[in-house]
């Protein structure tokens, strides 16, 4: 009969009874000597509990949530049998499974145990990882550093969770740009047989459909942060040494502060609205957050600045009942997108708006009990913008800039530059080692979706993982109606570096989905490389576009070529076929139109 024998919890210090935070086994499992078998957790150190012999584990004597001692059982084991070649073998598939099992959980393990030693150098550390700021980035970050067993403290300035993105940027405002939508769309279907009153804008329950929108998001954050246990500290963060931040408490105990003893720092403060020099301190000037606010629906709005976020509070309050003016400085709007895909854009935005005064800036505007008066400068390029004109509120949106200034980076001697950005590497690691950095805070683009896939790389960097950010392409979506949508590379950049390419480009008027949203405009547009045909960027723009980019995205990353995707059967009818029709387009197939290859 095979021995038996129980695993018991060693020397654990200073500690009458720590808990289990992780079973690493299951029964029926295969180990070997001093592979880790549980985890237990202290205030001050996290430690794994290793078989002592080889073996099958029988039983489990310990649970998640169970406190033990020194000299506790926690697994029995079955001592492992010696066979000869002529013995009974274990079934060849089952035992590569649990192999493979074993790996897994193994290499789970190492984060916990690389994490133990370094934390003994230390000395007394409150967590493995500390990430500064809670926006997508951020909390990204901590959840994926504690899915890899780093004990992770996660501070947030705000309230909630979620930073700027979920809690005054990214949700609210496509919750806000839905209901323009519903109201657009009612009084289009007026000349279509199906026709609505007069909007009614109750703009209690607005506020209200948008705060639902945001607290249900941001309240699944708080759950998921304590199934995880990360630990949450509401505060503004500034390092106080190298692996020390303080934390300025913000919610209660207002006043006071905290240290956090940090093995590794990943700093996802993002970014704030740039504020121009001439501005009056005057409610009645306003940023996105104040704009989202919707305390009320002025009669009149100026938005400064024709990019993303300008324009589409400048759709969101057009709708509402606002007459909205946007005035940009340079001489189209949203830079960074091919001027093909702004036309069909502008036209409407310009039915939309009463004025889009491009070539044009703002130099002073005076607060008065009356009006905000607004000084303008510029030509634009069909009529004289007016030297002035008054207005209920303004709306500064002229962009957004990096916290790198505002947390204590020189303390610690993280390299900063000039504008505020915190520099990295390939895999979000900072000029100081152990602290790492991601999101707004790192550079261009300053999108959510970038910022959550550098946090991963960090914290699988931290624990061990040899990881890079490596995308091929990062996506950028206005949300606007029309959507506007491009990802990879644009043919602006292309003529620019003189890369050789051929276009394949499909009109949204030829789509039946596109023409039963009532939508003739748009278009959908694919880059190929010249020699190769593969996919070098895409784009689109009309009801939806953004939603396109996904497949462009992922036929970048794969390397795809053009009759990769359009030999992809597509839905029927879809906006989706426009991706596949391009690419037909591209390769000389198109048969929805006739457009023969040269």
């Amino acid at each position: 009969m095979a021995d038996k024998k129980k695993i018991l919890v060693p020397d654990i210090g200073d500690f009458d009874k720590v808990e289990v935070i992780e079973v690493l086994v299951a029964e029926g499992d295969s180990v070997e000597v001093e592979q880790p078998l549980i985890t237990l957790e202290s205030e001050k150190a996290s430690m794994d509990v290793p078989a002592s012999e080889a073996g099958v584990v029988t039983k489990l004597l310990v649970s998640v949530g169970d406190k033990v001692g020194e000299g506790d059982a926690v697994v029995e084991i079955e001592a492992a049998k010696v066979t000869d070649n002529a013995g009974t073998a274990e079934n060849p598939a089952a035992s590569a499974e649990k192999k493979q099992e074993k790996s897994e959980k193994k290499e789970k393990s190492t984060a916990s145990a690389s994490k133990s030693a370094e934390m003994a150098a230390l000395g007394d550390v409150d967590c493995d990882v500390v990430v500064l700021g809670s926006g997508p980035g951020g909390y990204t970050a901590a959840f994926r550093a504690a899915d890899l067993g780093l004990k992770t403290v996660l501070v947030e300035r705000y309230a909630t969770l979620g930073g700027v993105c979920l809690n005054v940027g990214c949700i609210p405002s496509k919750a806000l740009l839905h209901s323009a939508k519903v109201i657009e769309e009612a009084a289009f279907m007026a000349d279509h047989g199906v026709k609505f009153g007069e909007p009614e804008i109750n703009i209690d329950k607005l506020r209200e459909f948008k705060a639902s929108v945001v607290g249900q998001l941001t309240g699944g954050l708080n759950g998921l942060a304590k199934q995880r246990k990360v630990r949450v500290v509401q505060g503004e963060g500034r390092f106080s040494g190298s692996h020390e931040l303080t934390v300025s408490q913000t919610g209660q105990g207002e006043g006071g502060e905290e240290k956090i003893r940090f093995a590794h720092c990943i700093i996802a403060a993002g970014s704030e609205s740039v504020w121009l020099p001439f501005l009056p301190d005057d409610p009645r000037v306003i940023t996105s957050t104040g704009a989202l606010a919707l305390e009320e629906i002025p009669k009149t709005m100026l938005v400064l600045g024709g990019g993303i976020i300008g324009l589409e509070m400048a759709d969101v309050y057009s709708a509402l009942g606002t007459t909205v003016d946007v005035v940009e400085m340079t001489s189209g709007l949203i830079p960074g997108a091919d001027r093909d895909l702004i036309k069909p854009f502008e036209k409407k935005m310009k039915a939309k708006c009463r004025n889009i005064w491009l070539n044009t800036k703002v130099t002073d505007v005076k607060a008065s009990k009356k009006a905000l008066t607004v000084h303008f400068e510029g030509q634009k390029e069909d009529k004289n913008a007016p030297k002035t004109e008054d207005y209920e509120r303004v709306l500064v949106a002229v962009g957004r800039k990096p916290n790198g200034n505002n947390i204590g980076a020189d303390v610690v001697g993280i390299d900063v530059d000039e504008r505020g950005f915190v520099k990295v590497d390939a895999q979000q690691r900072t000029s100081v080692a152990h602290i790492f950095a991601i999101g707004d805070i790192v550079g261009q683009p300053m999108l959510a979706h970038k910022a959550t896939h550098e946090g991963k790389v960090a914290a699988e960097v931290i624990a061990g993982h040899k990881v890079k950010f490596d995308a091929r392409c990062i996506p950028s979506v206005v949300y606007t109606d029309p959507e506007v949508a491009w990802t990879g590379l644009t043919e602006t950049e292309a003529k620019a570096q003189g890369i050789a390419y051929e276009k394949g480009q499909f009109p949204w008027a030829a789509n039946g989905r596109s023409l039963g949203l009532g939508n003739k405009e748009g278009f959908t547009k694919l880059l190929f490389e010249k020699d190769s045909g593969r996919i070098l960027g895409g784009a689109a723009v009309g009801p939806n576009a953004g939603e396109l980019m996904a497949e462009i995205c992922l036929a970048i990353e794969m390397g795809a070529d053009m009759e990769d995707i359009g030999l992809t059967v597509h839905a029927h009818p879809t906006l989706s076929e426009t991706v596949a029709m391009a690419a037909e387009a591209a390769h000389g197939t198109l048969t929805d139109l006739y457009m023969p290859k040269k």
